[in-house]
C-alpha cells in the first residue's frame, strides 16, 4: 500500500512539473505579447507628437503670431488624449497607463491576455496536482511530508505557489508567473534527480508538533521572500531600462515594458518582504522551542540555527535599509535579493554539505 501510494505521489509530481512548465511558457507568451503592444503604443505616440510638432512649425510660419499661438494650442488639444498616459519614460507609457484604478493605489493590469489566462488557469491546475501528489506523500508516510530534502522540496515549492496564487487577491503580481513557474520547476526538477528518497519512518527528534509549526511557517515565509526577491530583480531591471531610455540608448529587454515602474515594484517588494520576515521571526522562535523539547536547549549554535538567525540578520537589515536616506531603490533591492540568496544558500548548500543536528535528510 505504501508502495502504491508512493508511486502515485511520484506520478502525479511529475504530471505537475509539466504543466507547471506548459504555464511558464504561457506566462512568458504573456509578457513578449503585451511588450510588443507597448512598442506599438510608445510608436504611435511618438508619431503623433512628431506631427503635432511639425503642425506648429507650419502655422508658426505660415500665420501671424496671434493666430499661430491659437492654432498651436489647437494642436496641442489634438494629442492631449494620447499624450496624458506618458511620463518622462515614453517606453514605460502603457504600463503606466493599465496601472490607473480608481483609488490609485493597487496595479490592476487590465491588458492580459489570452495567454496570462490560460497560464493562471493552468498555474492553479498544477497546483491541485501538486497538492495531490504532496498529500499521497503524506499518507503514504502517515506524517507531514517534510521530514527529508524530497518532501521539504514538494512541500516548500506547493506554499510557495499558493502564496503567488493568493497574493494576486491583493496586487496584481502575475507578471511574476515565470519567476515563480520556472523556479518550482527546476526545484521540483533538482529534487526529483538528486534528492529522492523512499518513505522513511520519522526520527525521533521530528516528532513533534513544534516541528509541523516550524517547518510550514518557514515554508510560507520562503514563499513571500521568493516573490520579494522577484519583484526586486524586476525592480532592479526596470530602473536599468528606464536609465537608458532616458540617455537615448536603446534597450534589450522590451518585455520590461509591460511591468509596473520601479517605485511600485519596489513597494510590492517591501511589503511581501515584511509579511515574510515577520512569518520568518516566528519561524526562529518556533524553531527555538522545539530545539528545547528535542534538545534540551533554546540555542546550541548548530549550524541550521546558525544561518536561520543570519537569514533573519540580513532581512532586518533590509528593512532598517528600506526606511534610511540613500538605501531606497536600488541599494535595498540588492539586499532583499542577497537575503533570499542566504535563504537558498540554506536550504540547497547548508542541509546538504553541512552536519549537525537538523541532518535529516537521508541523502
Amino acid at each position: 500500500m505504501i508502495e502504491t501510494l508512493s508511486s502515485w505521489s511520484n506520478l502525479l509530481l511529475y504530471v505537475a512539473m509539466a504543466v507547471y512548465s506548459i504555464a511558464f511558457i504561457a506566462f512568458a507568451m504573456d509578457l513578449a505579447g503585451r511588450s510588443a503592444r507597448a512598442a506599438e503604443r510608445s510608436e504611435r505616440q511618438s508619431a503623433v507628437g512628431a506631427t503635432a510638432a511639425r503642425r506648429n512649425t507650419l502655422v508658426g510660419a505660415a500665420a501671424p503670431a496671434g493666430a499661430a499661438a491659437h492654432d498651436g494650442v489647437a494642436a496641442d488639444r489634438d494629442v492631449s488624449e494620447p499624450a496624458s498616459y506618458t511620463t518622462e519614460d515614453p517606453a514605460s507609457s502603457v504600463s503606466l497607463a493599465s496601472t490607473r484604478t480608481e483609488s490609485g493605489d493597487a496595479w490592476r493590469d487590465t491588458r492580459a491576455t489570452p495567454s496570462l489566462r490560460i497560464a493562471m488557469w493552468l498555474t492553479i491546475a498544477a497546483f491541485v496536482v501538486h497538492l495531490a501528489a504532496t498529500t499521497l506523500r503524506g499518507i503514504a508516510a502517515d506524517r507531514v511530508p517534510w521530514s527529508n530534502m524530497f518532501e521539504f522540496s514538494m512541500t516548500s515549492t506547493l506554499l510557495i505557489v499558493l502564496v503567488f496564487l493568493v497574493a494576486r487577491f491583493w496586487a496584481d503580481v502575475r507578471f511574476l508567473g515565470t519567476f515563480i513557474t520556472g523556479f518550482t520547476v527546476i526545484t521540483l526538477g533538482i529534487a526529483t534527480l538528486g534528492f529522492y528518497v523512499d518513505v522513511v519512518p520519522l526520527a525521533p527528534a521530528l516528532q513533534s508538533v513544534w516541528l509541523v509549526i516550524h517547518v510550514f511557517v518557514a515554508s510560507l515565509a520562503t514563499g513571500c521572500l521568493a516573490i520579494g526577491a522577484g519583484l526586486s530583480a524586476a525592480q532592479l531591471l526596470q530602473t536599468r531600462r528606464v536609465a537608458r531610455v532616458r540617455a537615448g540608448l536603446p534597450t534589450k529587454l522590451k518585455l520590461l515594458s509591460a511591468l509596473p515602474d520601479a517605485v511600485r515594484l519596489e513597494n510590492l517588494s517591501y511589503r511581501i518582504n515584511i509579511i515574510g520576515f515577520i512569518l520568518w521571526t516566528f519561524t526562529l522562535m518556533a524553531g527555538a522551542v522545539w530545539a528545547e523539547r528535542a534538545w534540551g536547549r533554546y540555542w546550541g549554535w548548530d549550524t541550521k540555527e546558525v544561518w536561520t538567525f543570519i537569514i533573519w540578520v540580513v532581512y532586518a537589515g533590509y528593512i532598517h535599509a528600506r526606511a534610511t536616506r540613500g538605501w531606497r531603490g536600488t541599494p535595498s533591492a540588492w539586499l532583499a535579493i542577497a537575503g533570499f540568496a542566504t535563504v537558498m544558500f540554506n536550504f540547497g548548500v547548508v542541509n546538504v554539505f553541512f552536519k549537525g543536528l537538523h541532518a535529516y535528510s537521508g541523502i
